[in-house]
């Protein structure tokens, strides 16, 4: 259904509840990107840092936000590196692009070149964040999925299947949304992004499909086009 998009990953989907990296869910990862890189479709990624580092634990500590926002931003350059040597294991080829140079270790972020790497079949992770503080990643993908010209934003969330009235974990009435738009969910307070990405999605008319990323399969089904997680157009 869907011939380019873009994988928003949390760094806490990664640890699978250990320190760091869990070895299982990045190979599982790696193995089911295959699957929808084998399809065709071309394939950008963004991730997270919170396995590492979470801003508002750094300020609670007496460390400054943009301090905090600068290694939160290097987290996630550590988080694009693994899921690379995961991805490279199962014989894709990738690249990582940063948004703060550090040539040794990736390539700097610009776009065109990034568009090209994924028309050539390559998958593209983006690391550092947007490069600047106070903006999350939830901000970069919504910016790296309109700058690349992604059909779809696929939110993989950790062990929740959807959008909730309230948080399913806490509140046992919660109920699942299938559908709804980004006013509804910027008015309702629904915390599956910030304003500022819900925002820039809602502008540039970008969809985006939440969903359970411990469910193996559940990123081929987004790219096919099937009925799971929540729909926000």
């Amino acid at each position: 259904m869907y011939k380019r998009v873009l994988l928003k990953l949390s760094g806490e989907a990664l640890s699978g509840g250990e320190k760091n990296f869990d070895p299982k869910v990045l190979k599982s990862l790696a193995e089911e990107i295959k699957e929808v890189h084998e399809l065709g479709v071309e394939i950008a990624i963004v991730v997270g840092g919170g396995n590492f580092i979470r801003g508002k634990q750094l300020e609670e500590i007496g460390i400054d936000r943009l301090q905090g926002d600068s290694m939160g931003m290097l987290a996630t350059v550590i988080n694009a590196l693994a899921i690379q040597a995961s991805l490279e294991a199962v014989g894709i080829d990738t690249r990582v692009q940063t948004s703060i140079e550090m040539t040794k270790v990736a390539e700097p972020y610009i776009q065109r070149r990034a568009v090209r790497h994924l028309e050539k079949g390559r998958v593209v992770i983006f690391g550092g964040g947007t490069g600047s503080p106070y903006f999350s990643t939830d901000t970069t993908a919504a910016l790296r999925a309109s700058e690349i010209k992604a059909e779809v934003i696929l939110m993989a969330k950790n062990g929740v299947d959807g959008v909730y009235s309230a948080d399913p974990r806490k509140d046992p009435t919660a109920e699942k949304i299938d559908r709804l738009t980004y006013l509804d969910m910027i008015n309702r307070g629904l915390q599956v992004m910030d304003s500022t990405a819900a925002s820039m999605c809602m502008d540039n008319r970008m969809k985006l499909i939440v969903f359970n990323m411990n469910e193996r399969g559940n990123i081929v089904k987004a790219v096919s086009g099937a009925e799971i997680g929540t729909v926000i157009e």
